[in-house]
């Protein structure tokens, strides 16, 4: 099972950092990631692997949404799944 996780908001030091800690702690693997900062705008999409997440996907999506309004980020989760229909021609 994978989640597509976005982050966008303004560039700062350990935004990187802080998402990876909760994916390692929550033992969501980090599959692949892009990062760009166009300006001052940080903009990075994760691929994770949560087949052998310690906790529920809401519980690992609502930690990823907490630490992105603590930093003024927008996080979001969403499930492989999901993602897929939403982009299906």
């Amino acid at each position: 099972m994978r989640t597509v996780v976005t982050v966008i908001g303004k560039d700062a030091v350990g935004i990187i950092a802080k998402v990876s800690e909760i994916c390692s702690d929550k033992n969501a693997n980090i599959i692949d990631i892009t990062q760009s900062v166009m300006q001052e705008i940080f903009v990075m999409v994760m691929l994770t692997d949560i087949s052998d997440i310690n906790c529920s996907f809401s519980d690992f999506k609502e930690e990823l949404k907490q630490i992105g309004t603590q930093k003024g980020l927008d996080v979001r989760v969403i499930h492989e799944d999901v993602f897929n229909s939403m982009h299906r021609i």
